[in-house]
């Protein structure tokens, strides 16, 4: 179940992305919010891609987990975030 104090931070990989996708960086930079109705209704698109990017202590205390959210390190993105295709809307959340 999505928790009430869940963050739905939608962003799109750096490179190369701007304008891609449903949603994206502004002109400044800035990224979207996705409130959990619009997460909602992606769940399932092939094209959107959910990835929990909670801290591995606060990812294995947490009671509740978006089902198909891959789980990434957020200290590690310099590591992940290019095996993800610049085509696909990437969701990340962190509680």
């Amino acid at each position: 179940m999505l928790g009430k104090s869940l963050l739905i931070l939608m962003v799109m990989l750096a490179v190369g992305c701007m304008g891609m996708g449903k949603r994206s960086a502004d002109a400044k930079g800035e990224v979207p919010l996705m409130t959990k109705e619009e997460l909602k209704a992606d769940l399932g698109d092939p094209n959107v891609v959910i990835l929990d990017v909670r801290t591995a202590r606060d990812w294995k205390a947490g009671e509740g987990k978006i089902p198909g959210a891959i789980r990434e390190d957020p200290e590690l993105l310099d590591q992940w975030a290019a095996k993800y295709p610049k085509e696909k809307t990437l969701v990340l959340y962190c509680a």
